[in-house]
């Protein structure tokens, strides 16, 4: 598919949303953007950039250029971090792609404790100062190309404990996704237990059943789908929102959907 359609061709779409988010912390995310694609090569291919998606011309240009079956694409309303590329997700090392909706909070006060956690040959590869960057490649560190629930869980629990040893309340708040290429692992979780939205479009079968002459639905493959932070327009039946304290997982075949709770033994775990 067109990168085109997914940012462009919605109601309400991504760059849509860069102006007047819906649902998100805030309105207006004018502070970069990304987009990381598959295609013919090895690794998939990143363009970030610290313009509002929505002023962007080489994005618009691209966009009608590049087509792929899998695409992650962010913006980015920052919470603290310098307006860079190299903070701009999603980030990506080798075949994995990651990017996170949300923030730790006290970042400032925990990021040394959580960076001389992360695998010392990892650490070079940081370019940037965002709390997402940091909290991939611990989970690259805790075996993110193994396992990749268990790695994030392992992540999140040691920002929760690290954050409460500074005295932080409710250190973690947001979603993240996470791709290698094959499958996408989408979480949804906050210390708080109010999460940032988060929702997967219904299976292609099931709305071919419901509006049979919609022509992009019949156009699309079965395997098909959609994660979102808002829904991208309003036909009923659409959308579904994911549970709080949840992941799901998009792969060929049947998708799933599982309870999420963090691990806190992360502290000491041997890099993989």
């Amino acid at each position: 598919m067109l990168l085109e359609r997914l940012l462009y061709d919605r109601q309400n779409s991504l760059i849509v949303q860069s102006l007047h988010s819906r649902l998100g912390a805030e309105e207006t995310n004018g502070d970069g953007f990304g987009v990381g694609w598959y295609g013919e090569q090895e690794t998939p291919g990143v363009f970030r950039s610290i313009e509002p998606a929505w002023n962007d011309r080489n994005l618009r240009e691209l966009s009608g250029h590049v087509a792929s079956p899998l695409v992650f694409a962010h913006i980015r309303a920052s919470t603290g971090s310098p307006v860079q590329q190299t903070n701009c997700h999603p980030f990506r090392n080798g075949r994995w792609l990651f990017m996170h909706n949300g923030f730790v909070d006290g970042f400032h006060d925990i990021k040394r404790d959580l960076a001389l956690a992360v695998d010392p040959s990892l650490y070079p590869e940081m370019e940037g100062t965002t709390d997402t960057e940091m909290m991939f490649y611990l989970a690259l560190t805790f075996g993110l190309k193994d396992d990749p629930p268990q790695a994030v869980a392992r992540t999140i629990g040691l920002v929760e404990s690290t954050g409460h040893e500074h005295g932080v309340e409710f250190p973690f708040q947001g979603t993240i996704a996470t791709t290698d290429g094959e499958c996408i692992w989408a979480f949804r979780y906050s210390s708080q237990g109010d999460s940032r939205s988060l929702f997967f479009s219904t299976d292609l079968r099931t709305l071919r059943e419901l509006y049979p002459e919609n022509e992009e639905f019949l156009a699309l493959g079965d395997e098909s789908r959609l994660v979102v932070s808002e829904p991208l327009g309003d036909l009923p039946g659409a959308w579904n929102e994911v549970p709080e304290a949840s992941y799901g997982v998009i792969q060929p075949g049947q998708d799933e959907m599982h309870p999420f709770a963090t691990i806190t033994d992360a502290v000491g775990a041997a890099p993989r």
